[in-house]
């Protein structure tokens, strides 16, 4: 793959991806404006709403908090994607502008580029595919910050699961920018969970779990975390998420690992598949036809 050819192609995603939220999650906010029973909660989906048509109108970023950015990298890889994907950000962060989010975890110190140790963080999938393909989800700190793990016991079951979720949404109440989508990473190891619920918030809304029996937990979750009043912004009412998606892996016979990663109204992600030929198509995100 050509250096200059990946750079472009992420300053283009990460430029879709903060001005312009995929469609399923801009229907499923007008969706919830058009249910709402609460006057106040529909105000503020309207002035979500009217936020976001203003960012595509303008061509700027949908949210001040243009978030840290985490890459899924699928297909041959070699160490010029990583130096790419890095300059593209560096790029990015001059010419859309991006804020400058990425600092010394202790100094405190900021580059001033969102590239530094760690950051962007890069997720590899080698494939021999004869493409490339990058997804940028930009976090957040607000909902990056709810994050939760829990080592259940394997007696805790799917109640128990249920509660971990349900407690960490009502715990977090506004701060991470309701309506939420909520990501749920189930067994694996420690690490592993956590790294799956914030994965499984690719899954765009109107594309159900391929397992049934998580395609049903997902809509019961749902259902009751739209029922704990937290609302828009948690000012209450009836829609205090967009969508619940899960994962999961085989666990240890002695563990039940369960991770919530939150994603808030600001769904940005964004993919495009890199070429030979130097085609390149962009999509919003790697579920695309």
């Amino acid at each position: 793959m050509v250096a200059d050819l990946i750079e472009e192609a992420v300053v283009q995603l990460l430029r879709d991806a903060v001005t312009a939220l995929p469609p399923d999650v801009v229907d499923a906010l007008r969706r919830a404006e058009a249910r709402e029973t609460s006057e106040v909660a529909r105000s503020q989906l309207r002035i979500i709403l009217d936020n976001i048509d203003a960012a595509g109108r303008l061509a700027v970023p949908i949210c001040q908090d243009t978030g840290v950015h985490v890459f899924y990298v699928t297909g041959p890889v070699d160490a010029s994607v990583e130096e790419s994907i890095r300059s593209g950000v560096a790029r990015a962060t001059e010419e859309i502008p991006l804020r400058p989010n990425a600092v010394h975890p202790l100094t405190r110190e900021n580059p001033g580029t969102n590239v530094a140790v760690g950051l962007p963080h890069i997720i590899y999938y080698p494939t021999d595919e004869d493409f490339l393909e990058i997804t940028v989800l930009p976090k957040g700190a607000g909902s990056e910050n709810m994050t939760a793990l829990a080592m259940l016991a394997p007696a805790d079951g799917i109640d128990g699961v249920k509660r971990f979720v349900l407690d960490t949404v009502v715990k977090a109440g506004g701060r991470p920018c309701p309506p939420t989508i909520v990501g749920v990473g189930i067994g694996g190891t420690s690490d592993l969970a956590v790294s799956m619920a914030k994965e499984a918030l690719l899954r765009p809304l109107d594309l159900p779990n391929a397992d049934p029996g998580l395609a049903a937990l997902e809509e019961q979750l749902a259902e009751a975390l739209n029922l704990t009043g937290i609302g828009p912004m948690g000012l209450g009412g009836d829609t205090t998420v967009l969508g619940v998606r899960i994962s999961t892996a085989y666990c240890h016979t002695a563990s039940l690992p369960v991770a919530v990663n939150l994603q808030c109204w600001a769904a940005r992600r964004a993919t495009a598949r890199i070429y030979p030929d130097g085609r390149v198509r962009f999509g919003r995100s790697p579920f695309d036809p």
